[in-house]
């Protein structure tokens, strides 16, 4: 009767031990689907938190030149005119990303700069047409030209 307990436990743990390994399996695999998904979305949120803590940090900067007495006439025009800029480039980029996700795209960012338009999409690919309804949203909007326009997908 010894010997049967003892097989029958054995079994039980040689069963056990098989179940045990298809789930870590089957875990390990949800977990890296998750962390893709995961990573794509902290991308997104992390620049855009990246770039409206910048743009805050700005705003302060020019705030404090505005509002100091020590500052010239000059220079409070100057931070006015470049808050307002900020603020006009904080619009448009909103606006842009805004028609893009309108488009069917789940999520994307916009960056500005004097000469380019660079648009950071979330897609492994883009197609010839998706690229090309993303550059008229550009130059429809910020009349933009389109060799200044920099298209990236992003996972």
């Amino acid at each position: 009767m010894k010997k049967k307990t003892k097989i029958i436990i054995l079994s039980l743990m040689i069963v056990l031990l098989g179940v045990t390994g298809y789930l870590n399996i089957a875990l390990n695999n949800s977990v890296k689907q998750t962390n893709t998904n995961v990573t794509t979305t902290s991308y997104f949120t992390s620049y855009r938190n990246d770039r409206e803590s910048t743009r805050d940090q700005e705003i302060l900067y020019y705030d404090a030149i505005i509002d100091s007495d020590s500052s010239s006439e000059l220079a409070i025009k100057e931070a006015e005119s470049a808050k307002l800029a900020l603020i006009s480039t904080m619009e448009k980029e909103l606006a842009v990303e805004g028609l893009i996700k309108a488009q069917g795209f789940s999520d994307c960012v916009i960056s500005l700069s004097d000469t380019k338009v660079n648009v950071v999409v979330k897609g492994a690919s883009l197609t010839e047409n998706e690229v090309a309804q993303i550059s008229t949203i550009v130059r429809e909007q910020l009349g933009t030209e389109l060799k200044n326009i920099v298209i990236i997908p992003a996972e």
